[in-house]
């Protein structure tokens, strides 16, 4: 489905990289793990970073309640970025240089998500994390819950931007003698490594990690 672009989502800049569908807006925060929250208070503008996931037409966050930035995002408006790097784009002159990337800017303002669907947040986020994961964890406790507060904002103002393919050199340029391409960079999961005092067998989840099953 596609968004009407707001005056705050509208790409002005290489506006044919623009997406504003949700599908597109979907798969980039599902490739993500971490995502960066701007917003400002008394002392200044930040930018921090946290975990996130996405639950049907929202994104989801959670900290401590005595959080500055849980607390500030209940209160005024934000910004939410993620930004995943596919390539760096080699062209034959040095302002023609660019990279492939998928990003997307998510603008509101959070709200909270109350009692049992803040456990079913927390719940969902685990398997996000590593699907199975949840069922052999110690569930969360009462106090740990109580101690969290979740929050989650509507990704219904939201644009995407992504750059793919080689590079784009001026007619001019073209003869001259550099290599131009592109190198394509990846994000790549690592053999796991066991805790020193874990002494169980690593779950099919855990073995199948490298793999990217």
């Amino acid at each position: 489905m596609n968004q009407a672009p707001t005056d705050r989502t509208r790409i002005r800049r290489v506006a044919n990289n623009a997406h504003y569908d949700s599908a597109t807006l979907h798969a980039i925060i599902d490739d993500a793990y971490l995502c960066h929250i701007a917003f400002s208070e008394g002392k200044g503008a930040h930018c921090i970073p946290t975990a996130c996931w996405r639950e049907h037409d929202h994104l989801y966050i959670h900290g401590s309640n005595g959080s500055r930035m849980v607390k500030r995002l209940l209160e005024s408006e934000c910004c939410v970025t993620i930004t995943h790097l596919d390539g760096l784009v080699l062209a034959r002159s040095a302002f023609s240089h660019s990279m492939n990337y998928r990003s997307a800017m998510v603008y509101g303002r959070f709200e909270k998500v109350e009692d049992a669907g803040a456990r079913q947040a927390m719940e969902a986020f685990m398997e996000r994390i590593v699907p199975g994961r949840q069922a052999d964890v110690r569930p969360g406790s009462d106090k740990e819950y109580a101690a969290t507060t979740v929050l989650r904002i509507s990704l219904a103002e939201a644009a995407c931007k992504v750059r793919s393919g080689g590079p784009k050199d001026d007619e001019e340029d073209l003869s001259w003698p550099a290599w131009a391409g592109v190198l394509p960079w990846t994000r790549t999961a690592l053999a796991p490594e066991p805790a020193p005092d874990c002494g169980i067998e690593a779950p099919v989840y855990v073995r199948d990690w490298q793999r990217g099953a």
